[in-house]
């Protein structure tokens, strides 16, 4: 027996170690610059270069300076490249297509005059282009495909497309993208297929369908077709596999009753076909109790009552409810089919009271709360192969935005990481099989062997990068042994091969 248990041992320190795979950080990069003073644009590259956009706040009423900067793998300094816009635009949007840079700006005193700025990420050219929409105003997408920008604009209480060419200078608002408020669709520029794709949710009130629309890179209407399910279930969101087209996988979520809740995830293949009633053939669903990890979240005697309350109502005949809101991640291609990979959070709300005898009680909107990120692994036909579960903590925002990034490792495996101030918080995982949720390092702030601490880290993100890689990004006030203390922005490359 004591053999027994000394082998057991052995084992698990063996596994321990191979899912504490740490990641490395060979490079960091910074800037004598704060977060009151200046804003930082951070576009990585798929030649694994980096583009900073950068913004340092000027006084005595001058021009803001302005530059562009290209970092090299190494995070090594290449060029920078001044520019100017008028002192009334302000940046609200950027987004990369290749090697290609693209920042759009809006007056403040003129909100529907854009200035559209492109950068050739080889070159260093700057060129700039100026639009007035005459309608627009309000701006909640950018993106970029074949070099014209598709810009997510509010008229008329309609969610539409405005169309820029930037060879042509010319515009024009897509009649095929014009959705009343509310309204949610997701927005896919493939650059493998040269094709712009929307999946769009409709609903008359008692039943919701999904709308797919392609359009070219012109901004001309190639294609419509709609999804939608036979049964009970509504589609609420989904997102479409990009590339190759002979492969048209759509996966997303649905409810059984109040859309603004999950119930579980569906996918179908969309080259199967249609059945007479209208639905798709190969349409799958899953709903969050059939996934092996989705209740990871929860103390195991928690999870073990939902389950089991969820047993007896299936063998009754009657589905258990839930009440889940998932923000859906963009699909990734696997050599098996595609990860879809979506996070799950919840709004909070303080409560308060006030007055005598009479009390009232009101509540206010606290932010939200992600709790914890969704993986999972689909053929190309549709059908779930596995799941797994990233358990988040101290992930509140006020804004609902990505918060986990994910990249391939080249054995196969995943990894799922985010920033929580100055620590790297990371997960491995191989397709089913359980791992630590718990796997931290410390972001460095020097690679010589110096004692530095940093006292506060804001504004950090971390985006993916290459195969293996991300970066890592934000403010930092760091504190030295010896010598003053120093207030930079910085980037470092974070390795997992």
């Amino acid at each position: 027996m004591r053999h027994f248990f000394l082998l057991g041992w052995f084992w698990l320190i063996g596994c321990c170690g191979a899912w504490a795979q740490v990641p490395q950080q060979p490079a960091r990069f910074e800037l004598a610059l704060e977060p009151s003073n200046s804003d930082i644009q951070v576009l990585p590259l798929p030649d694994s270069s980096v583009i900073l956009l950068v913004q340092e706040e000027s006084y005595n009423m001058k021009p803001d300076k302005l530059y562009f900067q290209k970092l090299d793998a190494g995070l090594q300094l290449e060029w920078q490249r001044p520019f100017t816009v008028e002192r009334d635009y302000e940046l609200v949007r950027t987004c990369s297509e290749s090697n290609q840079v693209y920042a759009l700006y809006q007056s403040v005193y003129r909100p529907t005059h854009l200035l559209a700025v492109h950068l050739d990420g080889r070159t260093g050219l700057i060129k700039t282009s100026s639009f007035d929409t005459r309608i627009s105003r309000d701006i909640f997408e950018l993106k970029a495909l074949g070099g014209r920008l598709f810009v997510t604009v509010l008229v008329d209480q309609h969610l539409t497309i405005l169309h820029l060419d930037l060879g042509t200078q010319q515009m024009r608002f897509l009649p095929s993208v014009y959705e009343q408020l509310p309204a949610q669709f997701t927005f896919l520029a493939d650059s493998v297929t040269k094709r712009a794709a929307f999946v769009l949710t409709q609903t008359n009130g008692m039943k919701s369908r999904l709308q797919l629309k392609q359009l070219s890179q012109d901004g001309m209407l190639l294609r419509t077709e709609f999804i939608q399910a036979e049964s009970e279930r509504n589609l609420i969101t989904a997102q479409l596999s990009p590339g190759d087209s002979t492969t048209r996988l759509v996966a997303g979520t649905y409810t059984l009753r109040d859309p603004r809740y999950s119930q579980g995830l569906f996918a179908a293949d969309l080259n199967a076909g249609t059945t007479p009633g209208g639905g798709r053939k190969s349409m799958r669903f899953y709903d969050f109790l059939s996934l092996k990890h989705f209740f990871d979240f929860m103390k195991p005697n928690r999870e073990a009552r939902i389950r089991e309350k969820g047993a007896r109502r299936r063998a009754a005949g009657m589905p258990m409810r839930l009440h889940y809101r998932l923000l859906m991640h963009d699909m990734l291609p696997t050599r098996e089919g595609y990860v879809v990979t979506a996070e799950v959070y919840y709004p909070r709300y303080r409560y308060s009271s006030f007055g005598g005898p009479m009390t009232n009680s009101y509540r206010q909107f606290d932010g939200y709360r992600t709790t914890h990120a969704i993986v999972c692994g689909f053929d190309r036909q549709g059908n779930l192969l596995w799941d797994n579960t990233f358990v988040l903590q101290n992930v509140e925002t006020f804004e609902i935005q990505e918060t986990v990034s994910l990249r391939p490792l080249a054995d196969g495996r995943l990894v799922l990481a985010y920033l929580d101030e100055e620590a790297i918080r990371y997960k491995i995982v191989d397709r089913t099989t359980p791992s630590p949720n718990d796997l931290t390092v410390p972001l460095r702030t020097t690679l010589a062997d110096k004692k530095e601490k940093p006292s506060y880290t804001s504004q950090e993100a971390l985006v993916e990068w290459t195969r293996g890689k991300f970066l890592a990004y934000g403010y930092q006030h760091v504190r030295t042994e010896k010598g003053p203390a120093r207030d930079v922005f910085f980037l470092n490359s974070i390795v997992f091969d």
